[in-house]
């Protein structure tokens, strides 16, 4: 939570207006800031802050594990998440690869499982990894990467955070996650939690022990409609220790979270929290 506070009130008190040209809004925006979350000592990084719905981040995580490119799919596990992206950006609603409702394109988890080379083949990144780790092998491109400039123009957005790489040590598995772009008062929410809980997730199927996740961020933004609420509200709440979180054990392989997982499977305990806010959405 510190750090997360501490990333706001550098961008509040460091940050330069920068036009964004998809939003049409400016932006308060730093450039680099990198977060440690302690996933060996289960100290989950969900907001206290403000009260965070973690369920739709490790539900759109797992659409991503699945490889979806629908936001129906994502609304079935339990996030609506897509819905804006898919049905609302205007630019993609005029894109000739668009399928038709809730079409997301060939985005994030697509071409994480189905990354497509010229010769017609397709490359799986995460089975790679996956089997590669269950093995104890880690070849130090045990990587799993949504960005693919080649098909920039066949999604409805590029990936935000874009770049998964996970390192084994002895028994522990470590992951560093790189991201482009953040709203910090709203994506972070979702991405801190995603981070945490694919390197807890992944540990746990490949029979490794989680040891620390690394979050880097390129660009960190609040936007202009959100700066007052972030000022004036959560940065004047004291926070609370953080939660715990819980994953069904019987989660045992890939296979197990392409199936049958679902909400119902992971438990957060622990969790006090200050009240809600609303922070303005930018599609």
């Amino acid at each position: 939570m510190k750090a997360y506070l501490d990333l706001c009130q550098r961008i509040i008190n460091e940050g330069r207006w920068v036009e964004n040209e998809r939003t049409g809004k400016r932006c308060l925006t730093v450039i680099n800031a990198d977060l440690t979350y302690d996933v060996e000592n289960n100290c989950f990084p969900l907001l206290t802050t403000r009260k965070s719905f973690w369920k739709a981040a490790i539900a759109e995580l797992l659409g991503y594990i699945r490889g979806y490119d629908s936001a129906a799919d994502f609304r079935a596990l339990g996030t609506k998440t897509w819905d804006a992206n898919a049905n609302e950006n205007a630019a993609w609603l005029k894109n000739p690869f668009r399928k038709g409702p809730d079409d997301m394109g060939r985005v994030y988890g697509v071409q994480g499982r189905n990354w497509q080379k010229l010769d017609g083949e397709v490359i799986d990144q995460l089975r790679k990894l996956v089997d590669n780790l269950s093995r104890g092998i880690d070849d130090r491109g045990e990587i799993l990467s949504f960005y693919n400039p080649g098909e920039f123009h066949m999604g409805c957005l590029r990936p935000c955070m874009h770049t998964h790489t996970f390192s084994l040590l002895g028994d522990t598995l470590y992951l560093t996650s790189y991201q482009r772009s953040c709203d910090v008062p709203l994506g972070l929410v979702f991405n801190q939690v995603q981070v945490f809980a694919f390197l807890k997730i992944i540990a746990q199927i490949t029979g490794h022990k989680p040891g620390q996740a690394f979050h880097k961020i390129v660009n960190a933004h609040i936007y202009e409609d959100q700066i007052a609420l972030m000022r004036d509200v959560q940065l004047k709440r004291e926070p609370f220790n953080l939660p715990q979180l819980h994953i069904n054990p019987d989660i045992k392989s890939l296979e197990d979270l392409e199936t049958w997982v679902t909400l119902e499977d992971f438990e957060v305990t622990g969790y006090e929290c200050h009240p809600a806010i609303q922070y303005p959405f930018s599609v």
